[in-house]
């Protein structure tokens, strides 16, 4: 930015140059009738004119390099946010919002930056031309210095409003967005029950009322651009016009009228910069006040300090807790809210009566929710948010899919096939035995080494949730929460995964939230739950046999399925 600067005031300074050296030519060469003289003065033009072309390159290229940084940066800084944040985001900031702002936001703060260069260069031009008018005509000089802030005040308003239109503008597209990726997201569900034309009335409706608004900001826009123009011009115009009867007068000569025109004619530029660069100050001022809102994110609602003890808050100045030490090997996990408590190094079911319970129950033993669940006998939310998330696993049956060749899907960090431990090729196969899916990988052209797009949407339902549960394997955490990892695939597929999966986490910490009987009849403690309470303990068999309630529970879940799921392409349910 320096750089910038530094180039940007030598071009606009060395655009008031040409003036003085044209005033020269005419009054040293052409009044004079000096051939000699005249040549001279054109050869200093042109050398002018090239220094002037090398140091415009330069400087275009200093501040494109800025703007193209500074997105790079931006774009950096949101996407460690929003991974910092994790599970927060969802809760906290629309989708489209979050796409608005990684969208475009962070081009127009980037674009903000590259003002730095002309800016600085303009008020110094300004400052320059202001002084060489003086020698000139101290009256001209004075119409200059009151002119250019003149101009400004003329605009100002209209840069006032403009940020008020386009606050308004941005937060509703914002919302916009977020309605149609929830309306493409659920299109399929919308079709079955038939509301896609009633959703799709109300985006209409919301858009056209989008862009009613976006009327208002173009409107204010035409006129800022057109201001930017036209009040330069008839400032050059009037300036031109005084210095044009003054010559006529005698208080200045022809050459020195030549040099006017070209001071002010040049002062346009700067002016223009100025002006331009306040109307992207405006809507860079708009975009950062939105990155700013998402940077202020933070997963302090789960609760307790984000890092060890001793370790820095993210926030500068913010003042957390001090970590509590978590345990030092395997321990159990308590939920005070339902009861339930998860033995260390056993493979534990829990069959809920409603879903929304049993994911509840998986947030706060995830520590993706304020609660008073316990690990070890110590509070879990006062345990470093760190430590939490290396040793205990939510895997949910319809986490996201990243693009990328299976194998580097399955891989659980980066470089784990550099090292010894998970991720080499046997692991990869070991782990996908156990979610039945060694299939998925034999039957792809280049095995695991087969790219797949974002979601692996070439992949039917019950192959990803297959390569969902390898996946959380494969990572090999201490506690491992499986969501229903089995609800898409059949019942043969799914008595595999349930024998694999007992043997695959034996000796360490397993919680299973589902209602299959398949997998619950290989957990080795069952629990019932039901209005929020764990009601009933035991093997799953005892269960079957004692509690009618979990009875009807797993055999509804296990009834007529070819009836209740319909089969996806390779013949799972979803």
């Amino acid at each position: 930015m320096l750089r910038g600067s530094l180039l940007g005031t030598a071009w606009m300074i060395g655009l008031s140059v040409r003036p003085w050296l044209i005033a020269r030519a005419v009054d040293d060469g052409l009044r004079a009738h000096d051939n000699r003289a005249l040549w001279l003065w054109i050869a200093a033009i042109v050398v002018a004119g090239v220094g002037l072309s090398y140091l415009g390159i330069m400087r275009h290229r200093t501040m494109t390099f800025i703007r193209e940084d500074a997105k790079a940066r931006s774009a950096a800084v949101v996407l460690r946010q929003l991974s910092r944040i994790g599970a927060v985001l969802p809760r906290r900031a629309a989708a489209g919002e979050v796409a608005t702002v990684g969208g475009s936001d962070i081009d127009w703060t980037a674009q903000v930056l590259t003002l730095t260069g002309p800016g600085v260069g303009a008020v110094v031009a300004y400052a320059v031309i202001a002084v060489v008018l003086w020698s000139i005509s101290p009256f001209l000089a004075l119409c200059v210095l009151i002119g250019v802030p003149a101009v400004g005040l003329v605009v100002g308003p209209l840069l006032r409003r403009l940020e008020r239109a386009e606050s308004v503008y941005r937060q509703q597209q914002g919302a916009l967005t977020a309605r149609s990726g929830d309306i493409v997201a659920g299109l399929r569900v919308l079709a079955g029950v038939g509301g896609r034309d009633l959703f799709a009335r109300r985006y209409a409706t919301r858009s056209r009322a989008l862009l009613a608004e976006g009327y208002r900001v173009g409107a204010v826009n035409s006129w800022i651009d057109a201001a930017t123009v036209a009040i330069p011009g008839l400032f050059l115009a009037a300036v031109v016009w005084l210095a044009a009867r003054m010559a006529v007068t005698g208080d200045i000569s022809i050459g020195e009228l030549v040099a006017v025109y070209g001071y002010v004619a040049t002062l346009v530029v700067p002016v223009w910069f100025l002006l331009e660069g306040s109307h992207q100050l405006i809507r860079g001022r708009v975009a950062a006040r939105r990155i700013v809102a998402l940077l202020d994110l933070t997963p302090d609602d789960v609760g307790g300090p984000r890092t060890g003890a001793g370790g820095r808050p993210p926030v500068p100045g913010a003042r957390r807790p001090e970590a509590a030490p978590a345990p030092a090997g395997p321990a159990d996990l308590h939920d005070p809210a339902t009861g339930l408590t998860v033995r260390a190094g056993r493979l534990t079911g829990v069959a809920a009566d409603d879903p929304a319970e049993a994911l509840a129950l998986a947030d706060r033993l995830g520590r993706y929710a304020v609660s008073d669940a316990t690990w070890g006998g110590v509070p879990l939310t006062g345990i470093a948010l760190d430590e939490v998330r290396a040793r205990i696993l939510v895997a949910d049956h319809d986490s996201y899919l990243f693009a990328g060749s299976l194998r580097d899907i399955l891989r659980p960090r980066p470089g784990a096939d550099d090292r010894p431990g998970p991720g080499t090729d046997d692991d990869l196969v070991a782990a996908l035995r156990a979610a039945s899916a060694e299939d998925v990988a034999e039957a792809l052209p280049d095995g695991l080494d087969t790219p797949l797009d974002a979601r692996a949407r070439t992949l039917s339902g019950g192959q990803r949730q297959r390569i969902r549960l390898a996946r959380a394997l494969l990572a090999e955490p201490e506690v491992l929460i499986l969501l229903d990892p089995t609800s898409a695939v059949d019942a043969h597929t799914e008595a595999r995964i349930a024998e694999r999966l007992h043997a695959a986490r034996a000796g360490r910490t397993t919680l299973l939230l589902a209602t299959s009987p398949l997998l619950l009849g290989r957990a080795d403690t069952v629990a019932h739950l039901r209005a929020g309470r764990i009601v009933a303990t035991g093997s799953h068999a005892d269960l079957l046999e004692r509690d009618p309630g979990y009875r009807r529970l797993v055999a509804r879940d296990s009834a007529e399925p070819d009836l209740d799921r319909p089969a996806d392409a390779e013949g799972a349910f979803p």
